[in-house]
């Protein structure tokens, strides 16, 4: 059985590609996370939500 590359032959692995790229998404994701999660940790470390914390509200 052969399998296929999602890169074809000839392409740099390193080319920065733009756009919804599947690359592009996880990285998204991932910051997403951490945002989050620093979020929910600054909210219990404080005792009061992001915005209060920030002197927003």
């Amino acid at each position: 059985m052969e399998t296929q590359n999602s890169i074809p032959q000839g392409q740099n692995r390193q080319q920065w590609n733009w756009g919804f790229t599947a690359g592009a998404e996880t990285w998204n994701g991932r910051l997403a996370m951490i945002g989050f999660i620093s979020a929910v940790i600054i909210e219990l470390a404080s005792g009061q939500g992001v915005l209060h914390f920030w002197g927003l509200m």
